[in-house]
């Protein structure tokens, strides 16, 4: 991904997600994905995915079950 595409894909999930503190990090970039991470803490991973003249960016984010609350804590 493009600095322009990384900068414009920030900004969307900082608008839709409420939250200024995730950024994607320029330096983990390569042609069609980078890495995003939370308050310097990494979450998930933009792909670009560009077919039959469409293109979108999916985001990928996995929950480790060790990550998750107890039951008890709920």
């Amino acid at each position: 991904m493009n600095k322009t595409e990384i900068q414009i894909v920030q900004k969307y999930l900082r608008d839709t997600l409420g939250n200024q503190k995730i950024t994607l990090d320029s330096k983990t970039a390569t042609k069609d994905s980078v890495e995003v991470f939370l308050g310097g803490e990494f979450i998930a991973v933009v792909s670009r995915d560009q077919e039959d003249g469409d293109l979108c960016y999916n985001f990928h984010m996995a929950i480790l079950e060790e990550d998750l609350p107890d039951e008890d804590d709920l």
